[in-house]
């Protein structure tokens, strides 16, 4: 999808939303406009597993919890209560705020099981370092910018990831010791990769990369190729749908005990 073509794309995911969201609740976890959740509670009796659905943008400005009301809506269709949330985003090296916004917004969220958190690329990288800090159960990453120390070296985002931690590696090692999840494994939770062949912005041998090295360090792990490209996996209307769905079932059911299908036993 051609950076043009993204508003047009985001206008209509938030139209196909609105026509079809019902009642939510708004969870603030911090002073900050930023630090609030959307939260919609699924139908079904007793405890109910929760999605922490995380957007992406890179970790800039632009982007916000709207790009990621569709795929919350369609996740709570389908039987999850769903938290959106927003983080701040406070611009070059503020890596440290953002973390600690998306772990406070999940130890808002309680009395759900299991927790499985998904994140749409940059968003991706959130999910995964959930489950790096044991805050989650399973991790879900759609597009997901999985190795920040890769990523950094393929300049991927126009240099985002060193724009994000305020440098290289070799300029601010301490950064991507707290924030790469890649150089945290084994993370100790079921993982599963849901990535277009045809993803432009974050390459499918990124995420199977990635995989591989989870797989060897012991971890529930495994890539979900898709007919796609970098923001199907959150569009519902979407021929990819089905997939994204067939993952969060997969994740829930590792953390019930069984493993991944293609992961490492």
């Amino acid at each position: 999808m051609k950076s043009e073509e993204l508003p047009a794309f985001f206008e209509g995911l938030e139209e196909w939303a609105r026509g079809r969201d019902g009642a939510l609740d708004l969870v603030t976890y911090g002073g900050h406009d930023d630090q609030v959740i959307e939260l919609r509670r699924g139908s079904a009796p007793g405890v109910q597993p929760l999605a922490i659905v995380l957007h992406g943008g890179f970790w800039r400005t632009g982007y916000t919890r709207a790009n990621t009301t569709a795929l919350a809506v369609a996740l709570a269709e389908a039987g999850w209560s769903s938290a959106n949330v927003e983080y701040r985003r406070l611009g070059p090296g503020a890596y440290g705020p953002m973390l600690d916004d998306v772990a406070a917004a999940r130890r808002s969220l309680e009395g759900f099981h299991p927790v499985v958190a998904v994140g749409h690329s940059a968003g991706g990288h959130l999910a995964l370092w959930l489950g790096a800090e044991g805050l989650v159960d399973a991790c879900v990453a759609l597009g997901g910018v999985c190795d920040l120390a890769e990523a950094a070296q393929a300049e991927l985002g126009e240099r985002a990831v060193q724009e994000f931690l305020g440098g290289s590696s070799d300029e601010v090692p301490e950064a991507y010791l707290v924030a790469d999840p890649a150089g945290r494994l084994p993370l100790g939770v079921p993982q599963v990769l849901v990535h277009g062949v045809g993803d432009d912005r974050v390459p499918l041998a990124h995420a199977q990369a990635y995989a591989g090295r989870a797989r060897a360090a012991g971890d529930d792990c495994r890539v979900v190729e898709i007919d796609a490209g970098h923001f199907e996996p959150i569009d519902p209307r979407s021929r990819a749908w089905p997939d994204v769905l067939g993952a969060m079932e997969s994740a829930r059911s590792a953390v019930a005990g069984a493993a991944l299908p293609g992961a490492a036993p």
